[in-house]
């Protein structure tokens, strides 16, 4: 190792208390991180690209280190959602150190990468206190029926108001409208839970009847909406 000349000048001083780095919640222990093996957790992270144009949820299982699980959702940009099949091939298996200097193609997969690092050295996991920390898979539970994403679609302008698309239960087929043109309700079909019967072998008109609910005010509505057409 090289010193310059003023460092070799220099008389020794002796160093003093040396306590290691702040321990962090880590599966139910407190953890001092020395080296990447050090880091076990379950977390999340959001990332977003340069122009703002798409999302990605990242979730990670880490053991030791080493990625088990990686479960990767993106919003609103085509490209992404191909680059996070690339990822989902690519992270598990890697160190934590390794997936954050990899090139996942895309700027959102990365900035979620990154955030969900941030997170895991800093004890600021899901399952920081949670003794042993969840098993591989347990990504899934984030899921809903048929292992769907949750997505929230909703458009709307100042001329003719709300439509609502898509939500947490489901595929919007209709809004409830009342006497004030107010929206009181909706018909939904469970996207997820429809296409795991039609996988199961049930007619996909049935399975489409029989995944159908309401919510809100709908049997009393005086009037319905198609929120695409109408």
């Amino acid at each position: 190792m090289n010193y310059s000349h003023e460092v070799e000048s220099m008389c020794t001083l002796r160093k003093g208390p040396n306590h290691g780095p702040a321990p962090i919640p880590e599966e139910g222990r407190w953890v001092k991180a020395y080296e990447i093996k050090d880091i076990s957790g379950l977390s999340h992270g959001i990332g977003w690209c340069a122009p703002q144009q798409g999302a990605c949820k990242l979730t990670l299982n880490v053991k030791e280190g080493i990625v088990q699980e990686a479960l990767v959702e993106t919003l609103g940009c085509s490209g992404m959602t191909h680059s996070a099949a690339m990822a989902g091939e690519i992270l598990p298996g890697k160190t934590l150190l390794e997936c954050l200097n990899t090139d996942l193609v895309c700027d959102a997969i990365n900035v979620a990468m990154r955030e969900i690092f941030k997170q895991l050295v800093y004890g600021r996991s899901q399952t920081a206190f949670s003794e042993d920390g969840l098993p591989i898979g347990a990504s899934l539970e984030d899921l809903g029926k048929g292992l769907r994403s949750q997505v929230g679609t909703i458009f709307s302008t100042k001329l003719k108001g709300v439509r609502y698309l898509e939500l947490a239960e489901g595929y919007i087929l209709s809004v409830a409208v009342d006497e004030n043109d107010e929206a009181i309700g909706y018909k939904f079909v469970r996207l997820g839970k429809m296409m795991e019967d039609i996988r199961h072998g049930v007619d996909p008109k049935e399975a489409f009847e029989k995944n159908i609910s309401t919510y809100g005010r709908y049997a009393d509505a005086p009037k319905y909406i198609d929120p695409r057409e109408e």
